[in-house]
């Protein structure tokens, strides 16, 4: 089946461009908030098939188990259709060209759940902590499948924190495969919360310093959609520079291991 177009896809998703005025307040503040991207179509057919995934995979929330057993379903675009549709050719690939340039790859897409009951914190770090890409302009997005506050875990940030650069964690392999949390000793009063309605999507820069609390709701899970894109010609600096793979979405690329990751995915 060949790839559906933006026309096919506006049932599910808003496409709508970054200003010039978005895109200089990105570059200032290192972040944006994108409302309603999806549509109330395109939330409700991605909490179905999200949830599918997940009680597939997953069980309740345990108190003794990892971040990575209790909240983060990775590749979630191999179990669900609508998110691979929004991964691959939703409204994100224009926006991270516009941000990027005019060759993009996509290279993480994960389910976050933070369940009711689930008040473990996840600590201060950067996203090019965890998974360090070079150039270093990757875009983190992340859509709500749930309104989020600070009852459930929303997420935390300090505005114009990438302007410091890439923080030197000097992260081991074994850091790397064993999934070691980050917890940088940053000043929280710095920080400002970052309440989303479902549908919204959060994106920032990758050396955008941020955190979010546990769910301390009664009633309401907290579910994200998150996604990053890069350079096509982004390496693991972490990997001895080798490519970090991700389908080539958008312009060119020097990787032939690149080009052909997941190139007849549709």
């Amino acid at each position: 089946m060949s790839a559906r177009t933006s026309t096919e896809l506006s049932q599910y998703f808003n496409y709508r461009p970054l200003t010039q005025d978005q895109r200089a307040l990105y570059e200032q503040q290192g972040y944006l908030v994108l409302p309603q991207i999806l549509t109330e179509k395109g939330l409700e057919l991605a909490r179905q098939q999200c949830m599918k995934a997940w009680g597939n995979e997953k069980k309740t929330y345990s108190p003794d188990a990892t971040w990575l057993k209790n909240a983060l379903l990775q590749n979630i675009h191999h179990q669900a259709q609508i998110v691979r549709d929004y991964y691959f050719n939703g409204p994100l690939v224009d926006v991270a060209e516009q941000l990027i340039g005019p060759n993009i790859k996509s290279v993480t897409s994960q389910l976050t759940f933070k369940m009711r009951g689930n008040t473990k914190p996840f600590p201060w770090h950067q996203d090019n902590g965890y998974g360090e890409l070079d150039p270093y302009n990757a875009v983190s997005t992340l859509t709500a499948l749930d309104d989020a506050n600070e009852d459930n875990g929303c997420l935390w940030l300090i505005p114009g924190s990438h302007l410091q650069g890439q923080f030197d964690l000097k992260r081991t392999n074994d850091d790397i495969a064993q999934g070691n949390i980050i917890d940088l000793d940053i000043d929280d009063n710095r920080s400002v919360a970052m309440p989303v309605k479902a549908g919204d999507c959060l994106l920032f820069n990758c050396w955008m310093l941020h955190k979010s609390d546990g769910n301390f709701a009664a009633d309401r899970d907290r579910r994200i959609l998150y996604m990053r894109y890069a350079d096509a010609d982004a390496v693991e600096v972490y990997n001895d520079n080798q490519p970090r793979l991700g389908r080539l979405l958008r312009g060119e690329t020097r990787f032939d291991a690149v080009r052909q990751y997941e190139a007849t995915v549709d």
